[in-house]
Order: C-alpha cells, then structure tokens, then sequence
C-alpha cells in the first residue's frame, strides 16, 4: 500500500518584509505524521519571480535552483540549439562575474554547480554550504539581470564550439547517437516545437549570431518566467530577505503564456532508417501519446512496464530470454506538450529487422489476452513509492522536485496529486490506454543498421518530411528592450560568507562476526529506507593466475541475478517490485558486490529474499547460455566505441602483456568462450567467503536492530580466499604516440598517462589529487580552461589519479574535435609539462584549499554518499579520524611541497600517448609532432610505425 496522503496548506495574501517589497506569501505546506510530503514556503515577488523555500537542518548544505521555463520548444524553425547553447552562455560571465567565475567562485566556496536544458524547461543550480548561500543567490541574480554587456563574440565562438563538441561526443560519435533527433524529426509535423532535439543541429547552430542570444534572453529569461527555489539549512526569514535585495528589483520581462498540448498525429506507420558504426541492428517503434501529468500518464505507465520492463514483461519472456534477441523494452516517456510511447529492440549482427518487428507485434498482441492482473498493479504501485521517497533522499532532489512541479503544474506540492494518479489506476485504465493510444495505431518505426547493411532494415523508407509547411508558432521577438535593475547597494562586491557550520562525519558502529564478516553501518532517518551494500574482495583480479579465464568474475555475478533454489527469475523480481525494493550483484576490478535497498518496512521480506540469492543460487544451463552469449556480444560491440577502444588499448599499454589490468573485466573473446558452467560453480564456491567481505548498513535503523535481523550472514560459511599479488607495471623508456583508426570518427579520444601508485589516504597519493586540482582536477583546472573553454577543442577535459589497493594510473583524457587532435595532444603536453617544471601558483593553490576545505557538507548527505564513506573505511583499514588528517594535510601543504609532488609525478617523458581517431583526417598533423608514432588495432595489436616528421 502506499503511504496515506495527508497534508496542511495555509494560504495566504499577506505582504512578507518591506512594504515596497510587495513579496507575498502564497502558501506554506508543512508535514503530518507519516505523510510523503516535501515541506516548503512559496512566494510571489512584485517583480513576478516566485520564489520556494524548503526548510531542512539536517545537513550544513543548501540547494538553489533557478528554473526558467524556456526550452527548446521555444526556439524557432532554423535556430535549433539555441536554449541550450544560451545555457552555456550563461555560465561566461556578467556585469560583475568575470568570463569563467561563475565556477571558479562555486568551486572555492565549496560547492558544485551545473545547468541543464530540455524541451521544456533550463535550470541553473548551486550545492554549497549554508554558510554560502548569499554568494550564490548573487550569482544567478547576476546573470538574470545582468547579462548582455558581458556577452562578447570571442565568447559567444568559444561556446558554439563547446556546444558543437557536445553534440559530436554525444551524439555523432556515440552509436545510435541519432535515433532520437531522427524519430522527433519525423514523427512530429515540421515547425513542431519537439521536432528537433535539445541539442540542435549543426548548421543552426553555424547561423545563429549575439543578436539571435540577446534577443533570446531579453524574451524568456525575466524574473516572471523563472522560479527560484532554495532548500537546506536555511531560515525562510533571511531567504526572503536576500532574494529580494538581489533579483526584487530585476524588471519583469515580457509576459510569458503556457504552450498548450500538442499531441502528435501518425495517418500511418512511417518507416524510416540510418546507417550507423554499430554491431547490432536495432529497431525503434514509436507511438504518440498525450503529455505529462494527464490522466491516462500512469496507466501507459503500467502499460510500458507489463509488455517491456523488467524480467517478467512479455518481450522479456517472449524475446530475451528465448535469445530471439540481445535486449528489447517500452517505455512512456512525457513532456509538456506530449509524450512518447517508445519500443526498442537490439537484434544479434546480421539479424532482418523486419523479424524483429514481428516479434514486437505479436507480443504486443499477446497483451490483450494477457491482460493486467492484480500482481502488475501491485508491482507498480510499490515501486513509484520507492522511487518517490528515494528522490527524496538529498536537498537537491528535493529541491528540483518543487521546482520541476511549480513550473509545470504551479503547485509545487504536486506530489500528492501523482500519488493520487498512481493509485487511482485501475485494470481497466491500463486496458482502454492500450486501445486508445496502441494497439492497431501508427507509429514512426526506425531501422538502424551497421554501415553497409541497408538490407537489413524492417522496411524500406516510406515517409519524408514536409518542409513546405510549417506547424505556425507565434513570433516572440518583437519591441524587446534591456532595462537594467537600479540599487541601492553596489553589487560588484561579492557577499561575505557566513559563519561555517562545523561539519562531523557520521557516528558509526562496527562489528565482526565470527566467520570474519566486517560490519559498518549508521542510523539516518532522513527517508524511511535502508541501504546495504555488501562487498566481496576479489572481482576480476582472482582471474591473474588465469588469463585464459578472465571475465568470469563478471559472469559469475550475472549468474547470480538469475534464477534460484526456490524462484525463477521472474518470480525474484516480482517479489523485490511487490515490495519496491532492489538486490543487485556485480563485478568489478577488485570486488564482487552486492547493493540492496528496502523500505524500512519492508525489510524483513528484502532481507529473506538477499538470503536466497546469495547462498541458493540455481546455475541453471539456459541462464549461462544466454548471458555468456550476451557478454561475447558485449565484448565485440566495444570495437565499434571509440572511448572503449581508447580505454581499453590504453590499459593494455600501460600495464603490458600477461597483466591482469591489460585484460577488460568483462574479458575477452577468447576467454569467456572458453568459461563453463562448471567454471562458474567453482568460481563461486571458492571465492564468495565472508572472510574477504564487508557489509556497509544505511538507514532508518538502529545497530541492535539491523544485527538481529542478519543471523542467515552468521551461518555463511568461511573459506580461503587468497588476493593475487599486484605485479609491477612495465617501465615506460620514453614518451610514444599509439594511433588506433576509428575511419569516419567525428571526434578523436585521447588518453595520456603511467601506472603511478596505489590509494593511502594520508600519504603522496591523498597528496597528489591536492596537487592535481589545479592541473586537471576541477572545471576551473588548466587542462579544461585550456581546452575547452579558451581553444574549443572539447566538450571538457582533465586528468586524476586512478589508484585503488593496487597500483592505479594517472591518466589525463578528452574526445575532441578531429580537426584539434594534434593541437590538443600539444597542449596536453604543454599544460603537464609546464606544472611539472614550474608547479602551482599562489592563487592555484588558495582556490584548492577553499575549494576542497570547504566542500564536506556535501560529503555525507545521501545514504550512497554516507555508504561510500563508510566503505572506504572498512576497505582500507582507516581510522575515523582520516578525514580530520586529511584537512590538516590540506591546510599545511605547501607550495614547495605541491611542487615537489607534480616534479615527481608528472614524468612527461615517460607516459603513453593513446589517439583514436580518423586516420585520413588526423595523421598528418599528428606526424608533425615530436613522437614516434605505433599505429596500433583496436585491440592493441600492432600494424605498422609512422616515422616522425
């Protein structure tokens, strides 16, 4: 059952602070008893601006989101692109925030910071510490007032770049980049406001000029579209206060009306297809639907779930587990205006996609015989509870809930009412959106084939966009003016921060039973759940004394999520949806892990059911067969991944020949084809021990509590368990370019760097991420400055050390644009060189030491965060006084000493350089460099040398 819904609303006209403020209270939510509710305060400025404030002590840590509702659906036909490419923009300064402050002054405040765009709606947003919260209501008053002098073309190019690498990283370079531009484009009308996608296309992107950017903020970002909602550690009383001294006297902008729904409509199927660098042909159906928040939303829901989520929808029995193809799943996705019922499946190489389509339709038909059952309704209803409370579990999540609901809903405690909706739908609903909105309708249905495999497609192309007309949208940039805020203070200063709220790490407990299983846990009551995460010492390194085995590990884990003595797959999973929990096995490098999360109530039910997988598991003949053969699949899929090919290559360099760290931990061809199911028995009898395991505890319960609960983990039987050695890396004699061709890659991956040391937390390697922070560790490092932000080479760059109990390298990496692969090699090279010789500046090293000192409020907020920490101090044998030496190691540390470190560590001379990329586009200017260069095959293998020129 889902919690009673219950709540307390005042509402109210009454004028808050001083009267030419004319800041209203709205109304004030506030919690009764057991309740799922988001507490919080809402306000109106005169200005427009709305402003939620939620009050919450339990951690030094405040969240401030401004959401404007502007998004891609506000742009115009032919400047696609632009609200997301204005999100970057707005992070280049403004009248009193210089070109790259905004996260340079985050950053030494403590915080983290970022801005995302959709179709609907951009938002800004800032996690720092209470003590900060003034700095950053300055910050984004700033650029909501005060943004256009500062716009320049030298910035407005550097961004089209980085936004241009964005779209090429994650779009043109990444297989099935495209599928989503081309079925927007097509099954909506041209001029639709979701026919093209967030990120744009290129030549609008080319078009566009600073008038176009001015104009777009003038029209949509004045305080009247936007809401400012803060939550944490906060007083509303002084929230007020500030928010009115910085954006109370911002003007209002234009008026902004609510786009209404506009629902796609098919006449019939549309087939249309794409070539792709890909492996496995994949088809996409897709149907409109209607948008977000109506009232047939949770019942397509439910529908999604019943014909394609989860291990007991129709395609999973139907077409996964029968091996008819490698994955296939629906879901209902919703926006504003409309929503989308999607359809995929990634077929085996070589596979018709037209079979493909058959299977989907027929199993799709075997819904209305199947119907909805109590069972499916109960899954869904236990599981959107768990989803709910758990986005509850930090500040930013309950903040960017109130925001996301007062934008789109104007109540920000619309939370109850999706309650509602989810509990409110009936077999019946799920029955009548299946007809209404499915079955026998059209639908756009996309073929992605592999480069030269045309004849694989489900159809041939029937259906090419009409430009001819154009859905017609109102013209919105008319008579618009820039009208600064006048003030009575000066707003160059920056704010002073507060008084710093001492931050103390979680009280924890430990215990060990008998057959030395390590506990760690703590009490959090922020949400009524428990987290769990148990790990196993070993993973993929048990492999070193048999390469020939690798990635047994990982299947071996997977085995473990399949079917057990008492249930099959199936059956687990609709017990752990029943009670909207979670038990999931994997693998690592260097563990074997097992994360569990319940509702507190339903722990004792998680708890029998983590029993049965761990120590009951079935190993049955049909389950091997099938997911070995998904992980060769796997396997050869990552030869068409440009940053899979980098990484891999790249560990095969650094750590060499018969190294287990050369080898992926999902393995390789050869080794997994020759892995049993007898392999994996014995894999799982000798090394699942609880004398190399740890058992981390979060939640809302206490020590004696949990521990009475958990005798089936005393009865777990002791063995063994040997680590293999690490093996010293090969040295490096000099600095060499490895060149892998990827042939018509839009961007090139670089990786550069050694084998350097294994994790301490107090000695060189703590050391020398202080020490790397400025170089590559933050936006604001040099190596993304650089990069991305003065040369627009990529979409980000950096560089950190990669160390765990073994020996990890120090790697620096980006994907850049093909046209800037050696330029950015060069100055890779030139930042690592230059802070090897001459070390950090005065300034670098104050911004690190505010920037990282400052940033444990953020550290211990979420139960994952808090089980992290927890983790770490079982794993490595830490005092709980670590976190106390650290900051006395940070505050000490010095130049010379940060000098010291870099001259030490960064051995330019002696790293690997890893390019993947076009040969035809790259080579030459690569050959132009002081390297030898080895070209290599996308496993490593040499094919030939390129003498330098």
């Amino acid at each position: 059952m889902l919690q009673k819904i219950g709540l307390s609303i005042v509402l109210t006209a009454s004028v808050v602070g001083a009267a030419d403020a004319q800041t209203k209270l709205v109304e004030k939510v506030t919690k009764k008893g057991d309740e799922l509710v988001i507490p919080y305060e809402k306000y109106k400025l005169a200005n427009g601006l709305t402003l939620i404030v939620h009050e919450d002590h339990s951690d030094p840590v405040v969240h401030v989101d401004v959401t404007y509702h502007v998004g891609s659906a506000r742009e115009e036909v032919g400047k696609s692109g632009f609200a997301h490419f204005f999100e970057h923009m707005m992070f280049q300064g403004s009248d009193n925030v210089a070109d790259e402050e905004h996260f340079k002054v985050v950053s030494d405040a403590g915080g983290t910071l970022n801005g995302t765009t959709n179709r609907d709606r951009t938002n800004y947003f800032e996690t720092v510490p209470s003590n900060q919260l003034e700095t950053a209501l300055w910050l984004e008053a700033d650029r909501m007032g005060f943004l256009l002098d500062a716009v320049t073309q030298k910035k407005f190019e550097v961004q089209r770049e980085t936004v241009k690498n964005e779209r090429g990283q994650n779009y043109d370079n990444r297989p099935y980049g495209l599928v989503y531009e081309l079925t927007s484009k097509n099954l909506y009308p041209y001029g639709h406001p979701y026919s093209w996608t967030t990120i744009g296309y290129l030549e609008d992107l080319n078009r566009v000029n600073v008038n176009d950017l001015k104009n777009f903020f003038l029209r949509w970002y004045g305080p009247n579209n936007a809401t400012v909602t803060v939550g944490g550690d906060v007083k509303p009383a002084e929230v007020i206060k500030l928010v009115e001294k910085y954006f109370g006297s911002i003007p209002a902008g234009p008026a902004v009306e609510d786009m209404k729904p506009m629902m796609a409509q098919l006449e019939k199927d549309r087939y249309i297809s794409y070539e792709d660098n890909v492996r496995f042909p994949m088809l996409r159906m897709t149907f409109p639907t209607p948008e977000s928040g109506h009232k047939d939303e949770a019942a397509l829901d439910v529908l999604a779930e019943i014909i394609g989520q989860g291990k007991n929808s129709i395609f999973y029995k139907n077409i996964v587990k029968d091996q008819k193809a490698l994955s296939a799943s629906a879901s209902n996705s919703t926006s504003e205006l409309a929503g989308e019922f999607g359809i995929s499946l990634m077929a085996f190489p070589n596979k018709n996609l037209a079979e493909a389509e058959d299977m989907l339709r027929k199993s799709i038909a075997e819904f209305e015989t199947r119907g909805v059952t109590d069972e499916d309704l109960q899954r869904f209803k236990a599981s959107a509870e768990s989803n709910l409370i758990n986005r509850l579990a930090s500040v930013s999540g309950k903040v960017s809930q109130l925001a996301s609901y007062e934008t789109f809903r104007n109540n920000p405690n619309e939370i109850q009412e999706e309650l509602r909706r989810i509990q409110g739908v009936t077999k019946a609903d799920v029955m009548r959106v299946y007809n209404q909105y499915i079955k026998g309708k059209p639908s756009v249905i996309l073929s992605v084939v592999p480069k030269g495999k045309k004849e694989l497609v489900a159809k041939a192309d029937n259906y090419t966009v009409d430009t001819s007309k154009s859905v017609a949208m109102p013209q919105e940039y008319g008579n618009l003016k820039y009208t600064k805020a006048v003030d009575t203070f000066d707003r160059s200063k920056r704010p002073v921060a507060g008084q710093a709220t001492a931050v103390t790490v979680p009280n924890y407990y430990t215990a060990k039973l008998k057959n030395g299983l390590e506990i760690i846990g703590t009490k959090s009551d922020e949400i009524p759940t428990v987290t769990m995460q148990l790990t196993i010492a070993g993973g993929h390194r048990l492999s070193a004394a048999n390469l020939g085995k690798a990635g047994i590990a990982s299947l071996t884990a997977s085995m473990l999520n399949e079917d057990t003595e008492n249930y099959t797959s199936e059956a687990f999973s609709s017990e752990l949806d029943k009670l909207g929990s979670s038990i999931r096995v994997g693998s690592g490098t260097d563990e074997t892990f097992i994360m569990v999360t319940s509702l507190k109530k339903n722990l004792d039910k998680t708890l029998a059911l983590l029993e049965e997988r761990m120590f009951r598991p079935k190993f049955a003949q049909d389950d091997f067969d099938r997911l070995k053969k998904q992980q060769l699949e796997g396997i050869a899929n990552q030869s068409t991944q440009p940053t899979a090919i980098a990484s891999n290559v790249y560990s095969k360099l650094l750590f060499g020949d018969n190294h287990i760290m050369a080898v992926p931990a999902y393995g390789t061809t050869e080794s997994v084809t020759s892995i049993t199911l007898d392999d994996v028995k014995q894999f799982y009898k000798a090394n699942y021990s609880p004398t190399v395991s740890n058992l981390v505890i979060v939640g809302d319960i206490t020590e004696k509590e949990i521990l009475g609960k958990l005798d089936f983990l005393k009865k777990w039987d002791k063995k063994k368990v040997t680590i293999p050695a690490d093996v010293k890396a090969p040295a490096i004699a000099k600095t060499k370019l490895y060149f892998v061709d990827k042939p018509d890659a839009a961007q090139s991956e670089i990786r550069i760097g050694y084998v350097a040391m294994p994790y301490d937390a107090t000695g060189d390697y703590y050391k020398t991420s202080l020490m790397n922070f400025a170089l590559g560790g933050a936006f604001n490092s040099r190596i993304n400055l650089n990069l991305r932000e003065d040369k627009g080479y990529t979409y980000g760059a950096r560089s950190g050390f990669g160390g765990s109990k073994f020996a990890g390298p120090f790697t620096a990496s980006a994907g850049v644009r093909a046209d800037a692969t050696a330029a950015s090699v060069v100055e890779f090279m030139k930042e690592i060189n230059e802070f090897k010789k001459n070390g950090i500046t005065e300034a670098e090293l104050q911004f690190m030491k505010n920037s990282i000192g400052q940033s444990d409020a953020r550290k211990y907020e979420t139960p994952g965060q808090k089980a992290g920490f927890l983790g770490r101090i079982l794993e490595y044998d830490l005092k709980k006084d670590y976190v106390n030496k650290q900051t006395d190691i940070l505050n000490k540390i010095t130049k010379q000493e940060i000098d010291a470190l870099a001259a030490k560590y960064l051995p330019a001379d002696n790293m690997h350089i890893v390019v993947v990329g076009d040969k035809k586009k790259v080579m030459a200017d690569l050959q132009k460099l002081n390297y030898e260069i080895v070209e290599l095959d996308a496993n490593g293998n040499p094919v030939g040398t390129s003498s330098v020129k």
